[in-house]
């Protein structure tokens, strides 16, 4: 496996496990997203193809470009990650609304399942371990995952 080899599969498996992370905790854990946690969700969303791109196109370059931008993707939610965590800290001021989620499909009435959606604030950690909210682990780990990636890049990894 070359260099190129293991920076491709890091860009591809950090939005992977991350995304997986986020969407065993809304599913299993009962975690569910507020609408700053969607918008760590969609950079990721992106450089999943991004990321994959670069193992089914031809030519280094084309190849490397792909990795660079699924890297910058990785990065981008990590920074709202940062934001949001911050908001969650108390350090400064998020978005004033709120989102809430409504049970699919489950015969009611719609009515009733919008007004009994449970209500998600972003300004609150629904869980933490060690002080640290998911959020903040999305930006520890997104930033300097993508940074990781972007310094072997820099470093000359060999497609």
């Amino acid at each position: 496996m070359t260099g190129f080899d293991r920076v491709r599969w890091l860009a591809l498996l950090l939005p992977f496990g991350l995304l997986g992370g986020a969407y065993a905790s809304q599913y299993i854990g009962g975690l569910y997203p507020c609408e700053m946690c969607w918008w760590q969700r969609w950079p990721h969303f992106a450089a999943l193809p991004l990321a994959l791109g670069a193992f089914v196109v031809g030519g280094q370059g084309l190849r490397k470009t792909l990795v660079l931008l699924a890297a910058l993707a990785i990065l981008t939610s990590g920074l709202i990650g940062g934001y949001h965590a911050g908001v969650e800290y108390g350090w400064w001021e998020g978005i004033t609304t709120c989102s809430s989620t409504v049970a699919p499909g489950s015969g009611k009435d719609v009515l009733d399942a919008i007004l009994n959606a449970p209500l998600i604030r972003c300004d609150i950690a629904p869980w933490t371990l060690f002080g640290i909210s998911l959020a903040g682990y999305n930006f520890l780990i997104s930033t300097f995952g993508a940074l990781a990636v972007l310094g072997l890049l820099r470093k000359g990894a060999k497609a």
